[in-house]
């Protein structure tokens, strides 16, 4: 089952769309605008006029605003096919991520300038008047509490904070979102200046609300379902590749029906007692073949140490594929691939399928300790056949076989000295990934050659 394929290709590319980021970007900002104007056409600008009425318009403002980027949060983290072709997943959760932050800071500032114009209107202290909504009106309380999960979410959003956390506490704290925006909704619902006066309005609001339902429903719910019942995927073997690394062989029906390329990958959950509700993001360690789906994993604790002994018949449920590390974003003939510890996962399925005339093909694969280094005899073998070279580039920073980094600028250079013509596919963790694209922008490699995928949460 570990045979190295000689063909390039046996299942079907994924589909593509004719959109491009102007596009998106356009389709955002003329909402927002959108949204603007209709604040200006329902009296938001004409409540200056009135004692407090500078705050209560911005309340209203950040409110709309606020509502509408954690709409945009969800369309980003949908899943859908449209936006990972343009832009990868994980630029996507990098977007989500500060756009949440604003999300937040705009529904707080909401509440904060309505309650203080309120007060001023009502001539009452902030706290007497927070007293009074909270108590009177049932539809404030439950965006209170909607409030308070958004600050949840964004607070272990924070940097420091999602260090400090397993993946699936915070995945399931971040759950708490949907929950925050339904009660936002229901809020927005019973006391909105735009649903209580303005037919257009309404439509409006509803109509974004069911197209981000639509999206959520249909891709992050529906096609991983219809994939799973499709195909019926099952563990097939599970091989050790390296201490604390093992990989997974998936197989099924009709594999060489379902389009993935090389370089993408799945978000996979094996329906075991206390795996089926985990789902985490594995690269396809093998070139898509028809026959089966491999998967490599290395022990990092939690989670990822039950997968080490899974068995064979388990079943799996499988979301994707997902990734833009693949051969739709080359560019040039002459290829490099820079390996990181496990990150060679995915650009072992590449250097498998990718084409590639002899002489155009370098692989480097930093590693600690030959412990680490994993598929040697694959690679090997592929180099070979592939007429391409590989440099392993073993050992601890600062130690007597690597007293420098070889990935730095220099080392970069003199290893490839045509570096600059070259696709490069780097995978690895995030802070070798952040110190190559920094020796690249040293060299002065056009970052539309520089084609990267991030896993982090």
């Amino acid at each position: 089952m570990a045979a190295i394929s000689t063909t390039l290709r046996r299942v079907p590319m994924p589909r593509t769309w004719r959109l491009r980021p102007f596009d998106i970007g356009a389709l955002l900002v003329g909402n927002a605008l959108f949204i603007v104007a209709m604040w200006w056409r329902h009296g938001g600008v004409g409540q200056l006029a009135v004692p407090g009425g500078a705050f209560t318009a911005a309340g209203q403002l950040t409110a709309l605003l606020g509502t509408y980027t954690a709409l945009v949060q969800l369309v980003l983290m949908s899943r859908s096919p449209w936006l990972d072709q343009l832009f990868g997943m994980h630029r996507l959760a990098a977007w989500h991520r500060w756009i949440g932050f604003a999300t937040v800071w705009l529904l707080l500032g909401h509440g904060v300038l309505t309650t203080v114009g309120y007060a001023t209107l009502d001539k009452t202290s902030p706290l007497g008047e927070i007293w009074t909504l909270l108590t009177t009106y049932p539809y404030v309380l439950m965006a209170t509490a909607g409030m308070a999960m958004l600050l949840a979410v964004g607070v272990t959003s924070v940097r420091l904070a999602r260090r400090r956390l397993a993946y699936e506490s915070w995945h399931g704290i971040h759950l708490y979102a949907y929950l925050a925006i339904a009660l936002a909704t229901a809020h927005q619902l019973a006391v909105g200046t735009d649903f209580a006066h303005d037919f257009v309005a309404r439509v409006y609001w509803l109509s974004l609300y069911a197209v981000v339902a639509g999206l959520i429903l249909a891709f992050r719910v529906g096609q991983p379902i219809a994939l799973s019942l499709r195909h019926r995927l099952r563990v097939a073997n599970v091989v050790d590749e390296a201490p604390g690394v093992v990989s997974v062989y998936v197989t099924g029906r009709e594999l060489h029906r379902l389009p993935v390329r090389a370089g993408q990958y799945f978000i996979w959950r094996f329906l075991t007692a206390n795996g089926w509700w985990r789902g985490h993001p594995f690269s396809l360690s093998a070139a898509p073949n028809g026959e089966y789906l491999r998967l490599t994993i290395k022990d990092s604790g939690d989670y990822t140490r039950l997968l080490q002994q899974l068995r064979v018949g388990t079943g799996v449920f499988a979301e994707g594929p997902y990734g833009v590390l693949t051969g739709a974003r080359r560019t040039r003939p002459q290829l490099l691939l820079i390996a990181g510890g496990i990150g060679i996962t995915p650009l072992r399925a590449l250097l498998e399928e990718l084409p590639v005339g002899r002489g155009n093909l370098t692989l480097l694969y930093r590693a600690g300790d030959w412990d680490d280094v994993v598929f040697r005899d694959e690679i090997d073998e592929l180099i070979r056949q592939r007429g391409g070279q590989v440099r392993y580039l073993v050992g601890r920073r600062g130690s007597h076989e690597m007293p420098t980094d070889p990935l730095q600028a220099r080392e970069l250079r003199r290893m490839v000295p045509d570096i600059a013509r070259r696709d490069i596919y780097l995978c690895g963790s995030n802070q070798m990934m952040e110190a190559v694209e920094e020796s690249l922008h040293v060299l002065r490699v056009p970052p539309a050659q520089v084609h990267t995928e991030r896993f982090s949460y």
